[in-house]
Parts: structure tokens; sequence; C-alpha cells
């Protein structure tokens, strides 16, 4: 009998919703630091993290989403990512869990103010919604 493989993802919540990355395209979930400010950034560059002597940039998804920036809690996490050869550490008020969908739609034109652009699709999971994030949309807007 053949299983069917499901494409994993990390599931992250941002202001009241949820989103998800391709687990393979993460390297790796830290706690919030000191991020050191670099100035004449777009707003959602906060500035680069020093990950064991490898300098990151990060990016606020909060700010990049549109939604106003909150102080730091016990659950904001950085997720770094894999994007084209370099290491981008991106700022999510939590990081929910690993998980798989049952059910992938096709985003709409737009997701709450998001171009539909940034997502692969939307997964359906116990009657909630989750967009899945296509990183290069999402790194790469101007």
């Amino acid at each position: 009998m053949a299983t069917v493989q499901q494409d994993q993802y990390i599931e992250m919540t941002v202001g009241l919703e949820a989103y998800a990355v391709r687990i393979e395209e993460i390297h790796e979930i830290i706690k919030m630091q000191t991020i050191t400010e670099i100035p004449h950034c777009k707003p959602y560059v906060k500035g680069v993290i020093n990950l064991r002597g490898k300098v990151v940039p990060v990016v606020s998804f909060r700010n990049l989403f549109g939604l106003p920036e909150q102080q730091d809690t016990k659950t904001t996490r950085i997720v770094v990512v894999k994007h084209r050869e370099e290491s981008v550490g991106i700022i999510v008020d939590q990081v929910n869990k690993v998980t798989t969908f049952p059910d992938i739609q096709p985003p709409p034109d737009h997701v709450g103010g998001v171009s539909g652009a940034y997502f692969l699709g939307i997964g359906l999971r116990e009657n909630k919604l989750v967009g899945i994030l296509k990183l290069d949309e999402v790194l790469l807007r101007d």
C-alpha cells in the first residue's frame, strides 16, 4: 500500500492571522534578541543580528503586513529562513507548530489587505484558514 507524502509547514501567528512556511525553507527558530538597527532601511527591515558569528538581516512581518508594532513578548520569535542562499530572520508573534494541510486552496487576489501573490495557497484544517507564504514574493517586495 502506497503512502502519500504531505508537505510539512511551520505555522506561526502574526497579529490575529495564522501563516505557514514550508519546513524545508526554515533554518532555525530562535528567541528574540538584540537587533542592531541599520540607518536608511525600509521600515520593515529591523536591522541585523549576530547568529553565531554570521550577520543576519531581520525583517518584521508585522511591519511588512501593515500591522502596528507591538512590544515583544515571551512568545516573540525570529524564524531564520534560507532565502536565495542567504539567511534572513523574520520576526513573528508566535510559532505555533509543525503541521500538514489536508486541503490547500489557491489564494484569492487579496488576503486581509495583503497581495495574493505572497501566498502559495490557503491551507484548510479544522475550520481554520492558514496563509501559506511564498517567501520569494514576500521577501523581495519593493
